[in-house]
């Protein structure tokens, strides 16, 4: 009989704040997560594409007593080892102890868990399946299907099927005495108890919808398996399949292929001895997020932030470029550089015609959200030049992808739609700071000419930042006593007119328009200028800027100090600790503990930076993983919220173990790990002077220093039609083919001799259509 009460209630996700994630080193391609001492999401068969929701269990006598052990809240759990994610978990009640393990068939596209109930005999355990097959909840359908004498549960979309199978962990034979489909919220499983105590429903099937199955299980020691496939059938034999195999065995052989992994590629000789465990769970963290189908595609995170109040498509099981290249440093200091040579070869892959790439994509290469953020065009750079700095390119031909993500980075920056945290519009001293970067380490791959076009225009923007990214005597000067600081995102009108650095500026995440003064926002990112080498730490614009920062974002907690992105920040679970719902207010992310502990090490501090590492440790969740955020505010017991712990924000979050494993490696270096030393060999901290003036259409500077040439920067032929200060000596350049594939005008140092300011109109050579108004240059 069908089910009634369909389709079921509106689907959420899980908790993101995970216990432990997984995969098997071996063909499986399949990845787990454990939340609440019970399984949360599996992915199946790409790494992106989460196939339920959740497999619990309830432990009821038959008789009304009933407990969902998921709430019951008191359970341990281990693991063979550290960074080994075969999961044992242990729930315990004064009636009962129901023990679980937890680990994927490294040879099949299967799941297994053992069930172990011991305690009171007339206790018997159900399992709660909450399908979200082909990443969602809201079309599947269920089913009780029979595979010859055994039955599985079923459920399916489009073309992906599950089957959850059960047997006996000594005989093997079939366990499942009764079983049963519902829609979630009218005649589920839960429901069922939740209004008689009891299993009372026997449905067959369902129809599409947000579906549920149960089962109930016949033996105390049981093994279930859940399969993934394309129909009933062939996820049913996967499935029965893996349950013929002694699960000890099954447990051993993914251990050990776990511990081989460590050895052949975690160099603990590279990191101090107190933080061993802490790394090799936050390498298995970078390897677990791996896909298996696209090599070198991983991930932000195997969660979703705030899953179990929405249903969110995307969730953080996305690629996005910056966060894959963190994570490519960070498994390049462990020393696994094939994976590394991977992350090289998918970007590659995945680059657009124009040199930049997607926000964030599916694993294929399909882009998710649509913005533009110019440090994620500029990261890919600093990884062939690191590989390529070590010789570990590893025969990678590098120069194409290169040119043209610098001939993008030259026209559409400084400026980005998006900084790194994908919000604020304008010039971000960290994204400027990795664009620079880009320059100097892109250069190399370049033919000599164009090497120092491209290094001249490195020395432009470096020599700008101040001009640009700085604000001076407002109101945080005299609230906080500092001169002159770094703002958070300049308005791109800045490159203009300086006063532009009072511009509102919007900042997502609050309820309606929220604009602020742009010289009031305050952020951690300059301190990204030090950790590449551009600034020194002792800057004074940079110290009274760490002042500011520590005044405004530092939040001291039990566990150690944290940092707020920014002020005003929105992104975060509201004061009462309701969910973040599009809006909230942002907490302390432990990654930015690890930004600032490289910081404390470039300015000497090691004791300090030491002490932010272990702060790092102490805001990771029970099994190391280091969340999003953590809460910064007064506990609520009832939303689990404590100071200095995770959040509900993404957990593990992939970039944050990056990070601890960068810092580690650099406390043992005693200097920034990651820092590019072709950057700190050019600049070693200092603001260069500028050799070459740059103008291009989104970088329409105003000034430019006397003495010095003029190149206005063009991506199609131009004619400049040009005259000295009031338009006299009027002269016509038409552009050339020039470096990076752009088309360059350049006016030489002594045609602006004795001259106060320039004024020119453009006119595209191929429509003959003029640019509307004329610009002006000071010469200054």
């Amino acid at each position: 009989m069908k089910a009634p009460g369909g389709p079921g209630v509106s689907p959420t996700w899980t908790s993101s704040a995970k216990d432990m994630i997984g995969t098997a080193i071996g063909t499986s391609r399949l990845w787990f997560t454990v939340g609440y001492g019970i399984l949360n999401e599996v992915y199946f068969p790409r790494i992106d594409l989460p196939q339920i929701r959740d497999l619990g269990f309830i432990i009821a006598d038959d008789k009304g007593f009933w407990v969902e052990v998921k709430r019951n809240f008191d359970y341990a759990m281990t693991t063979p080892g550290p960074g080994i994610p075969a999961v044992q978990i242990v729930h315990r009640h004064e009636r009962f102890e129901f023990t679980l393990r937890i680990v994927p068939d490294p040879d099949r596209d299967v799941l297994l868990i053992e069930c172990n109930l011991s305690g009171d005999a007339e206790l018997k355990a159900y399992v709660l399946l909450a399908p979200h097959v082909g990443g969602n909840g809201t079309q599947n359908s269920a089913e009780i299907f029979s595979d010859r004498d055994r039955q599985t549960l079923c459920a399916s979309q489009g073309p992906f099927t599950l089957a959850l199978a059960a047997a006996d962990a000594v005989t093997q034979r079939g366990a499942w005495l009764r079983t049963s489909t519902g829609y979630v919220g009218s005649s589920d499983g839960w429901q069922d108890f939740s209004a008689n105590g009891r299993m009372t429903s026997t449905y067959s099937a369902t129809d599409a919808g947000n579906v549920a199955l149960m089962g109930e299980l016949g033996s105390r020691h049981a093994v279930l398996a859940l399969g993934f496939a394309g129909s009933n059938e062939s996820a049913s034999t996967l499935a029965i399949s893996s349950l013929l195999h002694p699960f000890e065995r099954v447990w051993r052989i993914y251990a050990d292929a776990w511990q081989d992994w460590h050895k052949r590629n975690v160099d603990m000789r590279s990191f101090p001895e107190e933080f061993g465990d802490e790394i090799r769970v936050s390498a298995m963290v970078l390897r677990t997020h791996q896909d298996k189908t696209y090599p070198g595609a991983m991930v932000a995170s195997l969660s979703i932030p705030w899953g179990n109040s929405r249903d969110d498509m995307g969730g953080y099981h996305l690629v996005w470029p910056r966060d894959l290249v963190e994570s490519a440093g960070a498994l390049l200091t462990l020393g696994a550089q094939r994976e590394a040579r991977d992350i090289l070869r998918y970007l590659i892959a995945t680059q657009l015609a124009d040199g930049h790439w997607s926000q964030n994509q599916w694993l294929g290469g399909n882009p998710y959200w649509q913005g533009v953020q110019l440090d994620e065009a500029a990261f890919p750079v600093l990884l062939a030049s690191r590989l390529a700095e070590k010789d570990w390119l590893g025969g990678i031909e590098v120069c194409d992808m290169v040119r043209r993500a610098l001939a993008f980075v030259a026209l559409y920056g400084p400026s980005t739609d998006q900084d790194r945290w994908e919000e604020t519009p304008g010039i971000n001293t960290c994204t400027v700071a990795v664009a620079i970067s880009a320059f100097v380490c892109g250069a190399p791959f370049l033919p000599d000419e164009e090497r120092r076009a491209v290094l001249l225009l490195a020395d432009d923007w470096n020599a700008r930042i101040e001009e640009w990214c700085t604000a001076a005597d407002t109101d945080l000067s005299s609230r906080y006593g500092v001169s002159r600081y770094y703002v958070r995102t300049a308005p791109q009108r800045v490159i203009e007119e300086a006063s532009a650095i009072h511009d509102r500026v919007p900042v997502r995440n609050h309820e309606g328009m929220f604009e602020v003064d742009a010289s009031t926002l305050v952020s951690t990112d300059p301190l990204q200028l030090v950790r590449y080498g551009l600034r020194t730490p002792d800057d004074p614009i940079m110290r009274e800027t760490v002042t500011l920062v520590d005044a405004m974002l530092k939040t001291e907690t039990p566990l150690g100090p944290g940092w707020h992105r920014y002020n005003d920040d929105g992104y975060g679970e509201h004061e009462d600790g309701s969910p973040f719902d599009g809006t909230g207010r942002g907490r302390i992310w432990p990654l930015l503990a690890g930004e600032r502990g490289h910081y404390e090490l470039a300015a000497g501090r090691e004791a300090e930076a030491l002490r932010l590492l272990r702060t790092m440790c102490a805001m990771s969740g029970r099994f190391g993983l280091i969340p999003e955020q953590v809460w910064d505010a007064a506990p609520i017991d009832r939303a689990n919220l404590r100071p200095g712990r995770p959040s509900g924000s993404a957990m593990p979050l992939v970039w944050a173990h990056g990070e601890f494993i960068k810092l580690a490696a650099s406390l043992q270096m005693h200097q920034p790990n990651d820092r590019p030393e072709q950057v700190w060999l050019r600049y070693a901290g200092k603001r260069p002077r500028i050799t070459c003036a740059h103008w291009t259409e989104r970088m329409p500077v105003s000034n430019m220093p006397r003495g010095r040439p003029l190149r206005l920067l063009f991506d199609r032929p131009m004619r400049v039609h040009w005259g000295r200060d009031d338009w006299q000596e009027v002269s016509d350049d038409a552009t050339k083919p020039a470096f990076l594939g752009l088309h360059v005008a350049e006016i030489p140092a002594e045609r602006l001799a004795n001259v106060n300011a320039i004024r020119f109109a453009l006119q595209d050579t191929a429509s003959g259509r003029w640019s509307d108004g004329d610009r002006m240059i000071r010469i200054v």
